[in-house]
């Protein structure tokens, strides 16, 4: 299930499914530690002796954000029940406070009892073992804990916490204290730890035809006292005043940038704000940009997709710093910095913390017994070409200079090492996708793009002989890369030169949308021949002849396939794959005409989201429905940055007619 609406402040992270559960809660991490592993929390409601869960059939769900902000929009109805909910969920910017505002109307033609009931799933420190879960008298609250992480609970009801229970779950049978709620009463049991689960009540009495508000909070910490604080602090400034501050907050955030978007359409510029809305949620506090977090993947691939890949973000800063943000990318290269290998390269991925994460590149190729590189180049080339355009957006000269050894030279210097000295072109690694090993035309790109922007830092601080060496190797893997990749025949470039068994390579022609990159990252300007006819092979070639549309990965691409219909469906189609030709109708563009196939495309990305505005990494090619994780970073920053691109061509345009 997509996580469209997630809330959080870079510490405390929560993630809800499309039938308004509450599905993953990390903490004290942006994507680590997951404390419910994926296990839904529901939400419940008694009246007229009837009981349902608004995940049940009969509710009418409506999941979206107000305008601008990191506060949920949700709207819930039931007929049958004739109840109306408008619930407005975030996480406080500040505090580590996740607050719900209800309001809770009744349709009927005379006044009824209400009781709400809020389950809560915890695996503390992903694990259920060891689990605490009490009814605290003082605080009027519930606590859940193991070891250095607390979880409070509580309303706003004068009693705190009204009815409630406590009890053991996923243990002989036992399915939790949900099920005690379906009666409308708690058992009111006060402790259990082990494998335990919660549910507390809150009762509303509503006239005919009114509604009544009422909130509910989680608050989080690292000990009992510190919940205790914060559970004051919601007291004394009330739970409205922090959902108040929250929206304001964000409303700011997301408009401090005085972008002018001219002639933008208003789905494309709420899309735009969106993107980076859900891109902070993905984003801790302390620089790692995290590439999704929906803890569903683990069903089909036994772990998940909250790390950082430096590709990832590294595409992500490069969208980020376009649009002004350069705090955020700030703390992400400083993550670069503390988690660069001392060879000069990174690893596959990272956790959260910056330790190194799961993996599936082997340093140790049985077959042929020879050591291997346990890397993709472009995650190391694209941190030094994105930390470049940092500085060229914003000049600050002392930041960069505390990277240029520690960070640039050592990258730039392992790029230079990891090379064919008789071609010129880089050593065998993985691709982007993840998925073979090889010289690929993206990573030669990419390495020739980090490469000249290392020479650009290098003359900047005076370092001629690394500026000319950094130079003149770019050249050589540029010429290397026409004379090697590109094929005559063709008239393209292939995807990539492939090991062939014998210790020789042979061109892999299959049609990829990375190849985009040999313009992108500077290897050959957007007029080139060998781009146009590269990129017209993609355009026709990977576009899918759907009703749906969008461009795929690559020719027959199997991952998460729907169909066998290869002709018309080379692959699903991928938001980042079809943002990538935008980026090149944008790049080409010679009047403001030829931009409209950029806006087009735009366009298609915006019908193609969720109600809530969340780009999922990939769209069913027939249904238009979202598949694998949602959101996922990656598409929303490359939304950013093909909109910053569209607007910066449409300016210099507009100039150079004027």
């Amino acid at each position: 299930m997509p996580r469209d609406i997630p809330v959080g402040n870079g510490r405390f992270l929560v993630t809800f499914d499309d039938a308004y559960r509450i599905r993953d809660i990390y903490f004290p991490h942006v994507g680590r530690e997951n404390h419910t592993e994926g296990h839904p929390c529901r939400f419940g409601v008694w009246v007229d002796g009837r009981f349902s869960w608004v995940s049940d059939g009969g509710w009418r769900r409506e999941l979206k954000y107000l305008p601008d902000t990191l506060v949920t929009d949700v709207r819930l109805s039931n007929e049958t029940l004739a109840l109306e909910i408008v619930s407005n969920d975030t996480i406080d910017f500040h505090e580590n406070i996740f607050v719900r505002r209800l309001r809770v109307r009744n349709l009927s033609n005379h006044a009824r009892e209400v009781r709400l009931f809020f389950h809560h799933d915890f695996y503390i420190s992903e694990s259920e073992v060891g689990d605490t879960a009490f009814f605290d008298p003082d605080l009027k609250a519930f606590v859940h804990y193991k070891g250095a992480r607390y979880f409070l609970i509580s309303t706003d009801a004068p009693e705190g916490v009204e009815t409630f229970a406590t009890g053991r779950k996923a243990f002989h049978g036992a399915e939790g204290t949900w099920r005690d709620a379906e009666d409308g009463t708690l058992s009111n049991s006060a402790i259990m730890e082990g494998s335990v689960d919660s549910t507390i009540g809150r009762v509303l009495h509503i006239p005919a035809h009114d509604e009544v508000e009422t909130f509910y909070w989680i608050a989080a910490g690292e000990s009992y006292t510190e919940v205790a604080t914060l559970n004051k602090l919601i007291h004394d400034r009330t739970p409205d005043s922090l959902i108040n501050r929250t929206e304001a907050y964000w409303r700011a955030w997301s408009n401090k940038n005085d972008i002018a978007f001219a002639n933008l359409p208003e789905t494309v510029i709420d899309a735009f704000r969106r993107s980076l809305l859900i891109i902070r949620t993905q984003t801790d506090h302390d620089g790692a940009i995290l590439a999704a977090n929906d803890s569903d993947v683990t069903l089909r691939a036994t772990d998940h997709y909250s790390y950082v890949w430096q590709r990832d973000g590294a595409l992500v800063a490069f969208a980020l710093d376009a649009a002004g943000y350069s705090s955020m990318t700030r703390s992400f290269f400083d993550f670069c910095r503390r988690t660069i290998e001392a060879e000069g390269y990174f690893l596959q991925k990272y956790n959260p913390d910056g330790t190194p994460a799961s993996s599936w590149h082997a340093r140790w190729d049985a077959r042929t017994r020879e050591k291997l590189a346990p890397i993709q180049q472009d995650e190391t080339a694209l941190v030094v070409w994105a930390l470049w355009h940092h500085y060229d957006n914003f000049r600050d000269i002392e930041f960069v200079a505390s990277l240029y050894r520690p960070l640039i030279i050592r990258a730039a210097d392992f790029l230079v090492r990891f090379r064919d000295e008789a071609t010129g072109l880089p050593l065998p690694s993985w691709n982007l996708w993840e998925d073979r090993r090889g010289i690929h035309t993206f990573t030669v790109a990419s390495v020739i793009g980090a490469l000249t922007a290392a020479a650009k830092f290098a003359n900047l601080f005076g370092d001629t002989d690394h500026a000319r060496t950094y130079l003149e190797i770019a050249d050589t893997m540029r010429d290397a890369l026409r004379t090697h990749i590109y094929d005559d025949e063709h008239q393209r470039f292939a995807r990539a030169l492939m090991p062939d068994g014998n210790g020789g390579f042979y061109k892999d022609m299959t049609i990829d949308a990375s190849l985009f990159g040999i313009f992108y990252f500077g290897a050959f300007a957007v007029d080139d021949a060998l781009v146009r006819t590269t990129m017209r092979a993609v355009e026709n070639r990977l576009w899918v002849k759907t009703e749906i549309g969008g461009v795929a990965r690559y020719e027959a691409d199997g991952y998460m396939s729907v169909t066998n219909d290869t002709e018309h469906v080379p692959g699903n189609p991928w938001f980042i794959c079809t943002l990538w030709l935008a980026d090149y109708r944008t790049a080409r563009a010679q009047n403001l005409e030829e931009l409209n196939g950029t806006l087009q495309l735009l366009g298609w990305a915006t019908e193609r989201a969720l109600p809530s505005g969340a780009f999922a990494e990939q769209i069913h090619p027939l249904s238009g429905a979202p598949l694998s994780v949602s959101p996922l970073t990656w598409s929303h920053s490359t939304f950013v940055a093909t909109v910053m691109g569209y607007l910066r061509k449409r300016e210099s345009l507009v100039a150079g007619d004027s």
